[in-house]
């Protein structure tokens, strides 16, 4: 499958075919229920294949790409806005798609990649790098949706941090968080010192009878007795 294009096929879902107990019926025929959103248009209920869905699934790029749904013969260009999983055996169990529109700005979840980390002189230093984001919401038309963001850390020190304002972003591409009034300019990543436990020499030394096992006391005091 092509990472620059998915197509998936589904079926419209009848008013019988709704609810908690026709879904469970619907996933026992190895169908997921979904649903197709916003456009204008009204809601369209919708199952899919559940192996279709699930080998697209194993593709990063499948949560950052204008998809095609084929429903029975009409395509709807859509993205793929909430994923509900099986919270032990982690198949998915519903998805919800939103229709795009030509033109139209779209709010979405890209992933973040953090690269050169090998090449970091903090790495070199025994530092630790701390990630924490792992996607980040963007808004942009979809045809500028990028696959996901790259922050480059290889010129990271012990003590340096890196911020939503300092990625590098595509043309077209804005950070949601960052055009809010209120927004927040929050790390998105920072090179920790390395944490070692330092030990006191005369600490090392003293060891406490009780530490001891039991055979190498006995053990001693043989030798002693020896004596």
């Amino acid at each position: 499958m092509s990472t620059n294009h998915f197509e998936l096929s589904a079926v419209n879902r009848s008013a019988e075919q709704q609810g908690k107990g026709a879904s469970r019926r619907l996933r026992k025929q190895k169908l997921v229920p979904a649903i197709i959103y916003g456009g204008n248009e009204e809601p369209t209920s919708i199952s899919i294949k559940i192996n279709e869905l699930v080998k697209s699934l194993e593709f990063e790029a499948f949560f950052s790409h204008v998809l095609t749904l084929n429903v029975e013969g009409e395509e709807h260009q859509v993205v793929i806005k909430d994923l509900q999983r099986h919270p032990a055996k982690g198949f998915p169990m519903h998805a919800d798609f939103q229709r795009i529109v030509k033109g139209q700005k779209i709010h979405m979840n890209v992933p973040v990649h953090f690269s050169g980390r090998e090449n970091a002189p903090g790495t070199a230093a025994g530092g630790v790098l701390s990630t924490l984001v792992s996607d980040i919401e963007i808004i942009c038309i979809p045809s500028l949706i990028p696959e996901y963001l790259d922050v480059d850390v290889s010129s990271m020190e012990i003590g340096d941090l890196f911020r939503l304002s300092d990625i590098d972003l595509p043309e077209g591409v804005v950070i949601y968080e960052l055009e809010l009034e209120d927004g927040h300019d929050r790390t998105i990543v920072n090179m920790q010192p390395p944490t070692v436990e330092e030990v006191d020499d005369e600490d090392a030394e003293e060891v406490d009878a009780a530490d001891v096992p039991a055979t190498e006391q006995n053990a001693d005091a043989e030798s002693k007795d020896d004596e």
